[in-house]
């Protein structure tokens, strides 16, 4: 028995997951998070009216599922650099299954509160651990490569989430959304049972759970790592403060319809799309994110003074475009420049880094509804654009990553 269990381990660490499978896994579990806080933005009228709720009570599934996704990968992260990663991936789906069928026949308005922190803090592992295996896989120029694919689809599911969740309302009810999600973890725990592990014992942390919670000191530590980690999170601040404030500017300020507030959407998510692929062209990394802090400042500038001029909707539309492009770039690069910069500790890298922007995104989305949201959304995308700026001329001084870093994964993955 004992001699087929090694066999077993010997075939396992022989075979070895496509490029392309990778590339897909990787996209499909960093675009989970996002899908799972706003693919049903759009119900939340109707469930007010389903579970005879206020409002803000309702948004607080949004609030704490956002919370939930900030806390799973404090503690994801963490857990597979010392399992591992295939277990703790499986573990998340196996407990986001079983969180949204508690929230599909959900009695009340309170359990389903609590059952959304559950299923944010088990889609945060996808999130933190789609990073980590990409830094585990790749090196130099082709992590650039891996991590583009994931900040593309990471930068984009925000904003298609709840088109796609407005789509399905056309022929379902708000429980059909959380069906579709059910359906969508379904196959990636498909995807995790096929996936091999990508972290060898030998690299894998030896301490115990606690003292493998102390690694957070490590990182916090990193100078490079927190500038670039601050930097992205200030550029995440945008991005929410996007989210939040746009419904309001194109539907009520400018007078556009919900479905052609949708298209806006999807032009923008292209946007960040692009600038997410593009962001491999620059030969150094480091280049491409001072050009992304630097074109998001001058569009944010400019936006605030279109808002405060009340300037035709198509001028605010194509510098938000632009802005959202650099954007991207900037997701891109500052993820991979912060990750290699811990590479020995990419779990628990990743874990800080994606719950830091989640937490700043939760606190500067309620920002821009404080007074007038074309004086505050404005001012909310320049203040945020001057800390991102800041933070990663900061960590352009740094000493360079080592020349190793750079260097090109092999063929074989």
């Amino acid at each position: 028995m004992k001699q087929q269990r090694k066999n077993w381990k010997g075939n396992t660490s022989k075979r070895h997951n496509s490029a392309f499978f990778l590339f897909v896994f990787l996209g499909l579990l960093s675009a989970f998070g996002p899908f799972v806080t706003d693919m049903y933005l759009p119900s939340l009228p109707a469930m007010t009216s389903y579970f005879n709720t206020s409002v803000s009570m309702v948004q607080l599934g949004l609030t704490f599922s956002m919370l939930g996704l900030a806390a799973g990968q404090l503690v994801f992260g963490p857990l597979s650099d010392k399992y591992g990663r295939r277990i703790p991936l499986l573990a998340s789906m196996a407990l986001f299954l079983v969180s949204t069928l508690g929230c599909i026949f959900s009695p009340t308005i309170e359990l389903f509160v609590l059952l959304r922190f559950v299923q944010g803090a088990a889609g945060a592992g996808g999130i933190v651990i789609s990073r980590s295996i990409a830094t585990d896989k790749f090196k130099g120029a082709n992590l650039a490569k891996a991590l583009a694919v994931v900040g593309a689809i990471n930068g984009v599911a925000p904003v298609s989430a709840p088109v796609v969740g407005g789509a399905l309302l056309k022929i379902t009810t708000w429980r059909g959304i959380f069906v579709a999600l059910f359906i969508l973890a379904l196959a990636l725990f498909a995807c995790c049972v096929h996936f091999n592990e990508s972290l060898s014992h030998s690299k894998r942390s030896k301490e115990s759970v606690v003292k493998t919670l102390s690694l957070f000191k490590k990182v916090v530590h990193n100078r490079k790592f927190m500038l670039y980690m601050l930097q992205l999170a200030f550029a995440q601040g945008i991005l929410f403060g996007y989210i939040a404030a746009s419904p309001f500017i194109i539907q009520e300020h400018y007078g556009f319809s919900p479905f052609a507030f949708s298209l806006f959407f999807a032009v923008n998510a292209v946007a960040m799309a692009s600038g997410a692929t593009m962001s491999v062209k620059f030969k150094r990394q480091e280049h491409c994110v001072l050009t992304s802090c630097a074109g998001m400042l001058v569009c944010s500038v400019a936006l605030l003074g279109v808002l405060l001029a009340g300037a035709n909707v198509w001028v605010f539309e194509t510098l938000l475009f632009i802005m959202l492009f650099m954007m991207g770039l900037s997701f891109t690069s500052s993820t991979a420049l912060a990750m290699a910069a811990v590479r020995g500790l990419a779990g628990t890298g990743s874990a800080l880094l994606g719950a830091c922007c989640f937490l700043f995104g939760s606190l500067v989305s309620p920002v821009v509804g404080l007074g007038n949201i074309l004086v505050s959304t404005g001012i909310t995308f320049v203040v945020c654009a001057v800390c991102s700026c800041a933070c990663a001329l900061l960590a352009g001084k740094r000493k360079p990553l080592p020349e190793n870093t750079r260097q090109t994964a092999p063929a074989t993955l």
